[in-house]
């Protein structure tokens, strides 16, 4: 009888995490909580049901793309990744890096493009797109830093080629240390501007 609850409760799950990788890829949300609230409610799913970790939904994303979008998810994200390279050469003096989806290669097309910026005077970042008459909002963003240490820092949103990007500004000596991925709780990996520019280089087809 352990077993059969067991079954069920591992079909439900996986269940959970199909439809909140849905839900993310669909309507472009990037927030793992309310995709598992809106999972749990549609398939009717109790308050005591267990949730997919955000790992799960991760899996479950790559093989919804791979299902379902594989003829355009390639150039989506190729294209995603030209204009990650060209946001961060407009910010390169901040030294950005590239994290996230984008770089992972597991990206919606709704997408946001996200970077991390390093300053100890993050209004500088704002001046810096007024240079280039680029519209922008300011807000914050949470990161955990390790188990105990949450960090809220400032992030700046605007547009490059009509797709969106989200600056998170650290301090300059924030380079030193990445933050835990939301996905599985591992230090994000960051990609700087040369790696990024490999990334988004076609190799000539060899004979």
């Amino acid at each position: 009888m352990t077993r059969l609850r067991s079954i069920r409760g591992d079909d439900l799950r996986r269940a959970l995490a199909q439809e909140a990788a849905r839900i993310m890829f669909e309507h472009g949300v990037d927030d793992y909580g309310f995709a598992k609230r809106k999972a749990a409610e549609r398939l009717g799913a109790s308050e005591f049901a267990v949730l997919p970790k955000n790992a799960e939904i991760d899996a479950a994303l790559a093989e919804y793309t791979r299902l379902f979008a594989a003829d355009t998810q390639a150039e989506t994200l190729a294209e995603q990744r030209r204009v990650a390279l060209d946001a961060m050469e407009m910010l390169e003096e901040f030294e950005p890096r590239l994290v996230g989806p984008v770089l992972a290669g597991t990206a919606t097309p709704h997408q946001e493009i996200s970077l991390h910026v390093f300053t100890d005077s993050p209004e500088a970042v704002s001046l810096r797109l007024l240079e280039d008459r680029i519209q922008y909002r300011v807000g914050e963003h949470r990161v955990r830093m390790n188990a105990e240490r949450v960090l809220q820092l400032p992030v700046v949103q605007f547009s490059v080629y009509d797709l969106p990007v989200e600056a998170t500004v650290f301090p300059r000596d924030g380079i030193r240390q990445s933050p835990l991925s939301p996905s599985d709780g591992r230090p994000m990996r960051r990609a700087g501007v040369g790696e990024v520019r490999g990334l988004v280089t076609i190799e000539p087809p060899t004979d």
